[in-house]
């Protein structure tokens, strides 16, 4: 009954939502598929949507299954290879969903027909994923509360190589089920049982900033410890724009779709503070895009580069990749800052900034400038 409400109309932050998930897809697979043409070894891509709807609002605004399918219809070579699966529980979303799916312009060009299920997510369906060998898939779970979402189902969704998930996580829901006896058994499966237990001795203290951020610090936590070593979450602010209701969380054990994946959620973030995403989409931001934060986050980060680079010389991109995981900035924050610390003479670049293009009255800071860092005395 609750999806009955929640298909009626498309909210700006399901909007967001399904944006982040088929631009990744569609970016996924381009790498996917110059692997193949590289390396000529994969066969077949696969899209799962497990909680899929009905494919469109009852205003109808196409949801996330209908975006993906039209980027594979767009993408040269895709539809050759793309296998998708659809499921949802409720059998009217189920028959929407199929029409909607046949009323795509072009669906005969997929080599693979849309296969479209009806049922409810549980411990068999991490059992048969867990089972099987996947083709390079990704995976969308998008279940209304916590039911059929555990750490051992999105570990299964990710385990085979070139498999990334992306999952829906209610933090209102879960917030209010931590210290649910009723619903211990889904939290436990969630975050393991000793971590939600030792989390339970730590949460009642918290002021609720620091509640939301600890839980999706422990969340992400917890599935870096089964493997996922690239997790990223997107929140959701209420109306208000006061706290977190949801948040869209990337899973990945790969650097590049992770990197990917962190380009795309900077983008649709409502707020940015420096040029530094905030990673979350606000009603009430986008409404009124005041300065959010007085941080300055990239106040520290050039003491952090000195810091942490001493001594070495390397290239700008190589920076980035070393030292942007778990952290908030893109490539465009650490290349502002070299540039003033260059400016400053805290850095050497190779090739110095006159010697480089300069773009809006600015030197360039392009991925192959090399930089040196002063040894610390």
């Amino acid at each position: 009954m609750a999806s009955l409400g929640f298909f009626e109309e498309q909210t700006d932050q399901s909007e967001v939502k399904a944006n982040i998930v088929a631009k990744y897809f569609v970016a996924w697979a381009k790498v996917m598929l110059g692997v193949k043409a590289q390396h000529g070894k994969i066969d077949r891509l696969g899209y799962i949507d497990l909680f899929a709807g009905p494919g469109r609002y009852a205003d109808g605004s196409k949801s996330t299954p209908l975006l993906v399918l039209e980027q594979a219809l767009a993408t040269p070579g895709l539809n050759d290879i793309l296998v998708t699966m659809f499921n949802d529980k409720d059998r009217n979303n189920v028959s929407s969903l199929k029409e909607a799916v046949k009323e795509l312009p072009g669906l005969a060009a997929l080599r693979h027909e849309p296969k479209i299920f009806c049922g409810e997510v549980g411990a068999d369906a991490e059992a048969m994923f867990r089972g099987i060998k996947m083709c390079p898939t990704f995976s969308f779970v998008d279940p209304f509360g916590y039911k059929g979402l555990s750490r051992g189902f999105i570990q299964a969704m990710v385990k085979d190589w070139g498999c990334d998930c992306v999952f829906f996580f209610n933090y209102g829901r879960i917030n209010a089920g931590i210290n649910n006896d009723a619903v211990r058994k889904h939290m436990d499966a969630l975050f393991g049982s000793e971590r939600i237990e030792r989390m339970r001795g730590i949460l009642d203290d918290m002021r609720p900033h620091e509640r939301e951020s600890f839980v999706l610090e422990e969340l992400a936590a917890a599935l870096r410890d089964l493997g996922a070593h690239y997790v990223l979450p997107f929140r959701f602010k209420r109306a208000d724009g006061s706290r977190t209701s949801h948040a869209l969380v990337f899973v990945s054990k790969n650097i590049l779709g992770y990197t990917i994946m962190k380009d795309i959620m900077a983008r649709e973030s409502s707020t940015e503070d420096q040029g530094v995403p905030s990673f979350a989409y606000s009603p009430a931001d986008a409404r009124c895009p005041l300065l959010f934060s007085l941080n300055q986050p990239l106040e520290g980060l050039a003491d952090d580069l000195t810091v942490r680079f001493a001594g070495r010389t390397m290239t700008m991109r190589a920076v980035y990749d070393e030292h942007h995981v778990n952290r908030p900035f893109v490539a465009k924050n650490y290349k502002r800052v070299l540039g003033e610390m260059e400016a400053a003479g805290r850095i050497i670049a190779d090739p110095p900034a006159a010697k480089r293009k300069p773009r809006a009255g600015q030197p360039t800071f392009g991925d192959n400038v090399r930089v040196t860092f002063p040894r610390r005395n």
